[in-house]
């Protein structure tokens, strides 16, 4: 007996309940910006621009001999060269290898992570109301609640199961006060949320020096319901590698190694070793930081008279004053004015990976 084709279940694919790619929405922008005599400058993604360290494609290139499956923990040797960063870089005391996990760059794991952790239709994850897009996707991918808040005391009688924290800020910069950092994560803490802290930009404070989480004067030492996720696409230049890794509450870090395993959510071998040479060295860090600083410096005056825009001692570009909302002047150059011809938030991120000729 043969059933007509029309008989397949008919389904609603995931991919229907996600919102629109955000740079897919830049299309028409783009094309109205490549049309300009002068070419676009395209500052539309982050990703760095600058060459991979030369020690980085040495380590790679000595790795490259990999033909068994690597290990979905990583290496021992990975593991203590996270929880050595974490400790000489960011103050995190104590905290052991087994509590580090290497991810396929950041951005799967925050995709992930709802999902990974078992969470469903009756969880709330909180993530900040200018946010990496991500935070949201993941969210929905698992089916849970969304909010965006910057406020937990706004939350009334709300128990989140997840709560988004981004310092420095993906879009806007913005560091978090130690202060403000440890209340927020005891608020989480009291609600019986865990704490989710994306840190990937946490080696580009300019002017002020940003905090981890796993910081003592944060956590009080302790780890439980905390997750720090870390990148080296920026701080080394590697996105292209994807290379980043989560460390924390070593029972959550446990689990989703678990779920993992299972999954085939493995960091390449060779990229694992690249990791370890990377994460040893601090001075290309500095030289990175050098040339983000001097594009910085160039931005600073260039960007002042379109809009009086100014750049924070935090490291954010402001338009306009804190809490307002702006127009491109009419003075703009035509591009910029085709683009920012919405309103936007008054705080937005200081364009310093592009190229020095653009």
């Amino acid at each position: 007996m043969s059933l007509p084709a029309s008989s397949v279940r008919r389904r609603r694919g995931l991919a229907a309940g996600l919102p629109d790619f955000p740079w897919d929405t830049l299309a028409a922008a783009r094309a109205t910006a490549e049309a300009h005599p002068d070419g676009i400058v395209d500052l539309s993604i982050g990703t760095p621009i600058d060459p991979t360290p030369e020690l980085a494609r040495h380590a790679l290139s000595r790795s490259a001999d990999s033909p068994g499956y690597p290990l979905t923990s990583g290496t021992r040797a990975l593991r203590e060269a996270i929880a050595d960063y974490l400790s000489s870089r960011w103050g995190a005391e104590r905290l052991s290898p087994s509590a580090t996990l290497p991810v396929i760059g950041t951005k799967e794991l925050v995709a992930w992570l709802p999902t990974l952790l078992g969470l469903g239709s009756d969880d709330l994850v909180v993530y900040p109301t200018m946010a990496y897009p991500t935070y949201q996707v993941g969210a929905v991918i698992a089916g849970c609640r969304t909010l965006a808040c910057d406020d937990l005391d706004e939350l009334g009688d709300e128990r989140p199961a997840l709560v988004w924290i981004n310092s420095p800020s993906n879009p806007t910069g913005q560091i978090l006060a130690p202060d403000v950092l440890a209340a927020r994560v005891r608020t989480a803490r009291a609600r019986g949320a865990i704490v989710l802290s994306d840190e990937c930009y946490g080696e580009f404070g300019w002017d002020v020096e940003p905090v981890s989480v796993l910081h003592p004067s944060i956590c009080d030492g302790d780890y439980e319901g905390l997750l720090a996720l870390h990148s080296l696409s920026k701080r080394s230049n590697l996105a292209g590698y994807r290379a980043g890794f989560v460390a924390g509450d070593d029972q959550l870090v446990a689990e989703l190694l678990a779920v993992r395993k299972h999954a085939g959510m493995i960091v390449p071998g060779p990229i694992q070793a690249t990791m370890i040479t990377l994460l040893g060295d601090q001075d290309h860090v500095a030289q990175q930081r050098t040339r983000y600083l001097a594009r910085r410096a160039v931005l600073r005056p260039a960007w002042r008279p379109q809009g009086s825009a100014s750049i924070t001692r935090k490291g954010r570009c402001t338009c306009g004053p804190p809490g307002t909302r702006i127009r491109a002047r009419r003075s703009t150059s035509w591009p910029a004015r085709a683009f920012w011809s919405r309103p936007v938030s008054s705080t937005v991120p200081p364009p310093v990976g592009t190229y020095d000729s653009r």
